[in-house]
């Protein structure tokens, strides 16, 4: 068992939550107890009823946080569309494959652990903040075409999210090559790029 720590009270809420984020990685989203993310952070099996109702609060503060730190990361590769929408677009999904490799806890809370983002108007927010950057480089693309031929930005920017979800979902986990010779990032930018040809958003 980890080694036990004393937080005072002002860091123990982030304490919880990135001993959360770790169980989550290491047990999955449902293998764990409150208490057990208590003895984690080294504080009383009460302690955490000063911050959350209970586990399931617990775990949206969780995905709340990843949200936000993944809406910075999409934004920051996004970069206002320079130099092209296109290749910015691309290193969006690059940065899909990162967090979901560098902040696994913090990922599966946000998608798979089952919570109702739209019952926590905090973690709805946050949720929507990330899929806004996804909403206008889809606006950015299309801006070439005229009006009457655009396809809607959130349905682009939906089947573009659902596209990284499934290459992290299949491709990304376990040994490298386990399931494809192909590397996640090339198969992710072959798959978007077809999906955008598709669409007339980029030519042929």
């Amino acid at each position: 068992m980890p080694e036990r720590k004393s937080y005072h009270h002002g860091n123990l809420r982030q304490a919880l939550v990135e001993a959360t984020a770790t169980l989550i990685q290491e047990m999955g989203p449902q293998a764990f107890t409150l208490a057990e993310a208590a003895r984690r952070a080294g504080v009383s099996s009460a302690a955490p009823y000063r911050h959350f109702r209970g586990r399931d609060d617990l775990i949206e503060e969780v995905a709340r946080q990843g949200f936000l730190d993944f809406a910075d990361r999409l934004e920051s590769a996004f970069d206002q569309g320079r130099p092209r929408n296109l290749t910015a677009f691309l290193r969006m999904g690059q940065a899909y494959l990162d967090f979901a490799a560098e902040r696994p806890g913090y990922y599966m809370a946000m998608f798979e652990s089952g919570i109702s983002i739209a019952g926590n108007p905090d973690l709805a927010k946050a949720s929507d903040q990330a899929q806004s950057v996804l909403v206008r480089a889809a606006e950015a693309l299309s801006q070439p075409l005229p009006a009457a031929k655009r396809p809607p930005a959130r349905m682009v920017a939906n089947h573009v999210w659902a596209l990284s979800h499934g290459v992290v979902e299949l491709f990304s986990r376990g040994k490298p090559g386990g399931r494809s010779s192909v590397e996640p990032s090339e198969m992710l930018e072959s798959g978007a790029i077809i999906y955008l040809r598709g669409l007339g958003l980029i030519p042929e």
